[in-house]
Parts: C-alpha cells; structure tokens; sequence
C-alpha cells in the first residue's frame, strides 16, 4: 500500500528525535547540524504536513505534546529499521564493490580468463590492494548471454557474431578460427585452398549449437555463400575445445577451432592449418553486460579495465 502524503520523511523524524532528547530547538539543530531557525522551520512544516501538533514551545524549551510522545516513540522504531536497512546496503555495495559473478564461453574461460584473472591478482597485490572476488563458470557463449540477461551473471565473455540489444559489450580480444586437421588427412597434402562452399558440405567435428565457435563459422559462411547457406551435419558434436581436439587428432574428421586452442598443437606439428578460400574467419572477443554504455562501477568496472590494460 502506497503511504500518504502525510507521511513525514526520515530526517524529519530525526529532528522530533532530537528535540525530544535536547528540549530545544538550538540544541537539537546543534545535534542533526541544523540552525535554530531551520529547526523551527522544518517542525513547522512538519506538523502541518502530519495536521497535529507535535511540540510545543515555550519560554523554557520545546517539549512534545502528548501526540508528540506517541510519534516520537513510532519514529524511534522506525529510525531503528531504516539504520538497520542503511547498514544492509552498505553492506550489498561493498559486496557488489568487491564480488563479481563472471560466466564465459569456453575458448575465453580456458585460454585467457586464468591469465587475466592472475594478473589481477599479481597486480592488486603489487599496489597493496585486495582483488575482486570473481566468481567464474565456464559455458557456451548462448548460455553466458542468458545467464547475464537473466541476472545470473554479472558480467560475460563470449565469441559470437551477434548479440541481443539489451546487452552492452566492449571487446577485450581478438581471435581467428582455423580449419585444422592431422598431418595424415587427405587435407593436408592439398596443393590448392578448400573452398567455402567445399567446408560447408563436409562433415566436421563440432561444437555443440550456441557455441561461439559454431556460430561464427556459419556467420562466415552465409557471408560467402548466401543466407541461404547450410552446414553438412557434424560427424561429431561435442561440448568441449579438448573434447574437439581429441577427436581430430584420433583422425574423427576436419574441424574448425580458435587458434587458441590449438597453437600448441600446431606448433608442435600434430594438426596442420588448411586454407580456406575467400572465407574470412576472424573475430572479436567481447565482454557484455546489462545496463549503461559505461560498465557497472565495482568489481565489474575494475576487471575490465584491468583486461583491457593487459591484453
């Protein structure tokens, strides 16, 4: 039920408080830091707002009239809750400050979120500061947008191509997808690029739907071949970058996958790249989040702009 406008604020009770314990008015506005004179005023305007008198003042001191020692004792319990609420506030901010519920998509949680969140901490300590507490899951990026949209999540990381409008984003990396397969594929011995359309008709080992991976390679592909465009259905679907990888080095069939996730194996010679003709495959890494173009101040804002200082 909505309160009346009768209903005196907070601060005004506060100044009944204090005449009630003071017996003047100029020790009572010396109490709540108010002058004589705006005392009286703020009484006045308060038992005309309430329509009773509340105080009555005489040549020896104001002391409250027998309606004044009923509301007194009402304000006494009311101020005792709004003290009490105050205090849980503080104590939400300060929790909001220095705790963050993070959720990212899993190239980003396991090939750059340890790193940042390290370096944060190496970082705060070096300045004497504590780190936010982060609060991480890892997810598919479709999952990550959910879990922010919905409050779950404070703050996101995903790799898709396109994102909802309520959501906010900045972009913390970039990133390219790679077609790779083992050095015995048939692939591999190809003097000439695979072809778009080519990739399209094969069956490759895949994340699940809602990856950001997935979804980036079928954004690329309807940019070369039509919105139209479809993927042949996967050989292997599966829910994790490890799991993908260690399908197609068991020789399952061709991926596509972050060049994050593979460089070691690349480096090392156990998947080789193979190009892909007029397919672009680069991407942004992007952190969202709900709420203004400038990122939520607390926890949230310091990550980012640790993340976007080290990257």
């Amino acid at each position: 039920m909505a309160l009346s406008a009768r209903m005196p604020e907070l601060s005004a009770f506060e100044v009944l408080l204090a005449i009630a314990r003071t017996g003047s008015l100029s020790a009572a506005g010396r109490e709540v830091g108010l002058t004589q004179q705006a005392v009286s005023s703020r009484l006045t305007s308060i038992e005309a707002q309430a329509g009773v008198q509340l105080v009555a003042r005489t040549t020896r001191g104001s002391q409250l009239t027998q309606a004044g020692v009923v509301v007194a004792e009402w304000a006494d319990q009311l101020l005792s809750v709004a003290q009490y609420v105050d205090a849980g506030l503080a104590s939400l901010r300060s929790e909001s400050r220095n705790r963050v519920k993070v959720v990212a998509s899993l190239t980003i949680a396991e090939q750059l979120m340890p790193r940042w969140l390290v370096s944060l901490q190496t970082a705060r300590k070096r300045h004497g500061v504590a780190a936010p507490q982060v609060v991480f899951t890892a997810i598919n990026s479709d999952h990550a947008i959910s879990a922010v949209l919905n409050g779950e999540a404070d703050l996101g990381f995903v790799e898709c191509p396109s994102l909802p409008r309520r959501l906010r984003s900045r972009v913390v990396g970039r990133d390219e997808l790679v077609v790779v397969v083992p050095p015995e594929h048939k692939w591999a011995r190809r003097s000439t690029p695979v072809t778009a359309l080519e990739l399209s008709r094969t069956p490759l080992v895949m994340r699940e739907s809602g990856s950001g991976t997935r979804d980036s390679l079928g954004a690329a592909l309807r940019q070369v071949l039509g919105e139209g465009a479809e993927q042949a259905p996967p050989v292997l679907e599966l829910n994790s970058a490890t799991a993908v990888r260690a399908a197609v080095l068991a020789g399952a069939g061709p991926t596509v996958a972050s060049t994050l996730a593979v460089q070691d194996d690349l480096g090392a010679g156990r998947l080789r790249t193979i190009a892909i003709s007029d397919l672009d495959l680069r991407r942004d890494l992007r952190a969202i989040w709900v709420g203004g173009r400038i990122p939520p101040a607390g926890a949230v804002r310091d990550l980012l702009s640790h993340i976007s200082s080290v990257r």
